[in-house]
């Protein structure tokens, strides 16, 4: 059986944590960044849980994650 491809977009994009549950960025985060609040601009460098519904399709991507 031939080795699966990794997605390098996703790869780029998401990570795991030591549990196995996909983190992304958030959205809007680096366009016209001087005219949003500093409190919008600090929760940019949080990462969120990816829902649990994409969870599945976006684990495709990463096979060996």
């Amino acid at each position: 059986m031939p080795k699966l491809k990794t997605h390098k977009g996703a790869k780029a994009r998401l990570q795991f944590t030591g549990t196995g549950k996909l983190l992304r960025r958030k959205r809007h985060s680096s366009h016209l960044r001087t005219t949003k609040p500093h409190k919008v601009t600090r929760k940019f460098a949080q990462k969120l849980q990816v829902d649990k519904v994409d969870v599945i399709r976006l684990s495709k991507l990463l096979p060996y994650g």
